[in-house]
C-alpha cells in the first residue's frame, strides 16, 4: 500500500481538468465580491443607526448577528479609502460620515468605561485602529487626537501580557494560559499600533512574537496547534493566520510568506465543498461556519485566490454578521490580485495526508476524512475536546452524514470505547493512517484491542467501509464502536424493520430488531451490522456553555455496535476477531 505524505498527495494530471459541479461555478471575482458585500453591510448598519440614533454598544450588540459591532467601522472606511475600479464608493462622503459616526460612538463608549470590558474587545480595537490609519487625514485634529488617545488606552494593556509570554517554551495554551490565536492577534495589533503611532517598543514586541509564530510555532502541515502541536484547531487557525498575515502587510518580512503558503495548503485541503472546515481534526469545535478571517493571506497565491473566491461565494448580502462584515473588509483592504488556479473543491477527486495521522479523500460527490490524531485531555479547560472521533463522511448534495466531531465527557460518542477495570477509555493510545489506491486504512489501538477502519474507494452511488477488530490479552468488560449520524429534525427516519419515525425532540431508542439491517434518512441509506443499536438525540458538549448543546440542530444520533471479545487461553493476540461492515448509499 502506498503511503502519501505531506506536503500532499499529488493531483492526477487528468483530475485537474475534471472540475466538479460545485458552487465555484458562480463564484464572483475578488475584490469585486468583497466590495458588493461591504456596500450591503454598510447600508444595513447605516439604516439601523438612523433608526436608533441614541443606541449605545450594549443596545446595538443585543441583536443576534450584531456582536462585535465595532467591526462595522472598517467597511465604510475601506470603501471610502481604497481606490479600485470595482469600488464604486471610493471617496464617497457618505461612507466617510458613517465610519466617523461609528468611531465617535466607540470613543464615547470607551470614555464611559463601556468598551473595553466586552469580550475580545481587542479584536474591535484592531478595526478601529485600521480605520484611524486609513482616515487620519480626514478626521481633523481634535477628532484624530481623541481617537488616538482612546485606541492607545486599549492597545497598551496588550504589551505587558505579550512581553510576559515572549520566551515561554511553546505558544500554546498549556504554556501561555490563553489561546495562540489571541496571542497572535495581540502581537499583530501591537505591531500595527506601534507603526501607526510611532511606538517602537510595541512594534518590536509584535514583530518578535509573530516571527516566532511564522518560523517556529507552525507545524509542517500548516496549522498552529492550540492545545499542543499534535493536531489542528481548524477554525481558530484562521485567526492565528490573520495575525501573521497582517504583520506581513506592514513589514514585508520574507520569513512570513512560507508560513502563509503552508496555511493556505492546510485550509484548502481540509474544507468541505460547502465551505465549512473539516470537523473531525478539530480539537475545540464540533462545527464552524465558512470563515471570512484571513482570506487576504491566501491571496498571495493563485490557488489561494481561487480558494478565497470559493469561501466568499457562500456569503449573502442579507445575512452578514458584524464579524463577517469586518473581516471581509479587512480581506478587501489587503487582497492581492492575480490569476487564479483550481482548488481541491473543484476536482472530481483528490487526496491529502498530513504528517500526523489524518487525511482526506474526495471521490466524486463523496468526501471522507480520517483522523487518528492523539492528544492529552485538557481536564481543567472546558474549551478543548477529547480527540475521540475518527471518521467523517460528507456528500456534496446531502451534506455531512457521518461526523467524527470530537466531544468532552461523552465517551458514548467516541468512535471506540472500552471499559477496563471499571474505567472507560475512549481515546486511542496509538494510531497509524495508510492511504492507498484501493482503500484507506486507519488503525487505532486501545488497551484490549485495535481496530482497523478500512474505507474502500467510493463509487458515485456509495461508500463502503468496514472495521476489523483484533483482540489483545484480557477482553474489556464492555467495548463498542460508535458512528455519529447527522439527522435532520422534521424529517423521517425509516428502518429495515418497517419503522418510520419523525425526527424531533422525543427520545428514540432502536435495537437490532427495530433497525432490521438498515436505516434511511435525508436521501441516504446506511446498511449496518445486525447487532447495531441507535439512540437519538444525543446533545454533544458545547465548549462555550460548558454544558451539552440544547438545540436539535447540533444533536446527533449514536449508532453503536458492541465489540465481541473472547479470551483464548495461551493466546495474547486474537487476529480478525470481529468484522463490522457498513455501506452508505446516496439516493
Amino acid at each position: 500500500m502506498r503511503n502519501h505524505r505531506s506536503p500532499g498527495y499529488p493531483f492526477r494530471a487528468t483530475a485537474v481538468a475534471l472540475l466538479a459541479a460545485t458552487s465555484l461555478a458562480g463564484a464572483e471575482r475578488l475584490p469585486a465580491g468583497y466590495f458588493r458585500l461591504m456596500e450591503a453591510g454598510s447600508a444595513k448598519v447605516e439604516e439601523r443607526l438612523n433608526a436608533e440614533p441614541g443606541a449605545d454598544l450594549q443596545a446595538l450588540e443585543s441583536r443576534p448577528g450584531w456582536r462585535h459591532f465595532p467591526y462595522a467601522i472598517l467597511a465604510p472606511a475601506v470603501l471610502y479609502a481604497k481606490k479600485h475600479p470595482d469600488n464604486h464608493r471610493f471617496h464617497d462622503d457618505r461612507m466617510l460620515a458613517l465610519a466617523i459616526r461609528i468611531g465617535d460612538l466607540l470613543a464615547s463608549e470607551n470614555e464611559k468605561g463601556r468598551y473595553t470590558p466586552r469580550l475580545d474587545s481587542d479584536w474591535d480595537t484592531y478595526m478601529w485602529l485600521e480605520t484611524y490609519r486609513l482616515l487620519e487625514r480626514e478626521l481633523g485634529e481634535e477628532r484624530s487626537a481623541r481617537w488616538k488617545r482612546e485606541i492607545e488606552k486599549n492597545v497598551a494593556p496588550l504589551a505587558p501580557d505579550a512581553a510576559e509570554r515572549l520566551d515561554f517554551p511553546w505558544y500554546n495554551s498549556p504554556f501561555i494560559g490563553t489561546s495562540p490565536n489571541h496571542y497572535a492577534l495581540w502581537a499583530s495589533t501591537l505591531h500595527l499600533a506601534g507603526s501607526v503611532f510611532g511606538n517602537k517598543e510595541w512594534e518590536r514586541l509584535g514583530e518578535t512574537v509573530i516571527r516566532r509564530f511564522a518560523t517556529v510555532e507552525q507545524s509542517a502541515d500548516g496549522y498552529w496547534g492550540e492545545h499542543n502541536n499534535s493536531g489542528p484547531t481548524t477554525g481558530y487557525n484562521h485567526l492565528t493566520l490573520t495575525g501573521v498575515a497582517l504583520y506581513w502587510e506592514h513589514s514585508k518580512d520574507p520569513v512570513v510568506l512560507p508560513a502563509l503558503r503552508r496555511a493556505t495548503d492546510f485550509h484548502k485541503y481540509y474544507t468541505y465543498p460547502d465551505g465549512t472546515p473539516v470537523e473531525v481534526i478539530n480539537d475545540r469545535n464540533r462545527h464552524w461556519g465558512v470563515s471570512a478571517w484571513g482570506q487576504f493571506a491566501f491571496s498571495h497565491f493563485a490557488d489561494g485566490r481561487r480558494y478565497a473566491e470559493f469561501l466568499t461565494s457562500h456569503f449573502k448580502p442579507g445575512d452578514l454578521t458584524m464579524d463577517t462584515l469586518g473581516r471581509l473588509s479587512q480581506d478587501a483592504l489587503y487582497y492581492h490580485e492575480g490569476r487564479a488556479e483550481p482548488i481541491p473543491q473543484e476536482l472530481s477527486q483528490y487526496a491529502h495526508q498530513m504528517s500526523v495521522p489524518a487525511g482526506i479523500r474526495k471521490t466524486g460527490p463523496w468526501v471522507v476524512c480520517l483522523s487518528g490524531l492523539i492528544s492529552t485531555q485538557a481536564v481543567t479547560s472546558q474549551f478543548y475536546l477529547d480527540r475521540q472521533g475518527s471518521l467523517s463522511i460528507f456528500h456534496e448534495k446531502l451534506g455531512l452524514i457521518v461526523t467524527g466531531a470530537n466531544s468532552k465527557r461523552q465517551p458514548e460518542l467516541a468512535t471506540f470505547s472500552e471499559s477496563v477495570q471499571g474505567q472507560i477509555f475512549h481515546m486511542p493510545i496509538s494510531s497509524r493512517l495508510q492511504m492507498g489506491e484501493e482503500y484507506d486504512r486507519l488503525s487505532l489501538a486501545f488497551n484490549t484491542f485495535f481496530g482497523d477502519l478500512k474505507v474502500s474507494r467510493p463509487s458515485p452511488e456509495q461508500v463502503a467501509f468496514r472495521v476489523v477488530i483484533t483482540g489483545k490479552g484480557r477482553p474489556a468488560e464492555e467495548a463498542q464502536l460508535t458512528l455519529q449520524l447527522c439527522l435532520k429534525a422534521g424529517e423521517t427516519l425509516e428502518t429495515g424493520a418497517g419503522k418510520k419515525i419523525a425526527v424531533g425532540t422525543e427520545r428514540v431508542t432502536l435495537g437490532p430488531e427495530d433497525l432490521g439491517g438498515w436505516i434511511r434518512h435525508h436521501g441516504w441509506t446506511l446498511r449496518v451490522d445486525p447487532t447495531a443499536r441507535l439512540i437519538w438525540p444525543v446533545y454533544p458538549h458545547n465548549p462555550y456553555a460548558n454544558a451539552p448543546e440544547t438545540s436539535l440542530e447540533y444533536a446527533v444520533s449514536a449508532l453503536s455496535v458492541p465489540l465481541r471479545q473472547k479470551a483464548q487461553p495461551g493466546k495474547h493476540i486474537r487476529s480478525n476477531e470481529q468484522e463490522i461492515s457498513f455501506v452508505l448509499q446516496a439516493h
